[in-house]
């Protein structure tokens, strides 16, 4: 069984940082890209940062250059470093990642998701 547990959300003002944080545990063969959405209250779940296991990074326009995405490969982890936070950035944050597991000869494929994360920017 594959999880992915996020920590680091929380209440902070507006101009603040928060790291969030996203393990991966389980029964993994491998990981690909991992990555961060977000979905604020009323509105659809939207892409935030994506990373590839080679480090090759992608970000949502309205983040870029405040957000940094990470990964540590050892550690089966990822994380968001948030800078420059914005009311607009309120949201529940969700770690993805596409995990391939293994059953006998068999490799399964699939996205997994954590359980999100709140995050709070006050003006």
């Amino acid at each position: 069984q594959v999880q992915l547990v996020e920590s680091g959300g929380g209440l902070v003002q507006a101009g603040g940082s928060l790291r969030l944080s996203c393990a991966a545990s389980g029964s993994i063969f491998s990981i690909n890209d991992m990555g961060w959405y977000r979905q604020a209250p009323g509105k659809q779940r939207e892409l935030v940062a994506t990373i590839t296991r080679g480090g090759s990074t992608n970000y949502a326009d309205s983040v870029k250059g405040r957000f940094t995405i990470s990964r540590d490969n050892a550690k089966i982890t990822v994380y968001l470093q948030m800078n420059s936070l914005k009311p607009e950035d309120t949201a529940v944050y969700y770690c993805n990642a596409r995990i391939t597991t293994a059953q006998g000869m068999a490799y399964y494929v699939r996205d997994y998701w954590g359980q999100g994360t709140q995050v709070t920017v006050s003006s």
